[in-house]
């Protein structure tokens, strides 16, 4: 499995659909080498405060959108 280091630069815009919730954003990302210990590999995810704020809010607002479409059955 190959791992990467991924940067957040900024996020675009988010929508739903399917049962995926999909962001548009501007990131970097890096291969990250392979632990040296028996650990599994992990890619790391890192963003400022400030996309990490935005983020919240549009997972948030997405989620509400997605149960606000099922019906009072499923809640």
């Amino acid at each position: 499995m190959k791992t990467y280091n991924i940067e957040i630069q900024r996020i675009k815009a988010m929508r739903n659909g399917h049962n995926l919730i999909e962001a548009a954003i501007d990131a970097t990302v890096q291969n990250q080498p392979a632990p040296r210990d028996d650990r599994e590999p992990t890619t790391m995810l890192s963003m400022t405060v400030e996309n990490a704020r935005v983020l919240y809010l549009l997972l948030k607002q997405q989620l509400a959108e997605v149960d606000g479409r099922k019906g009072r059955s499923q809640r």
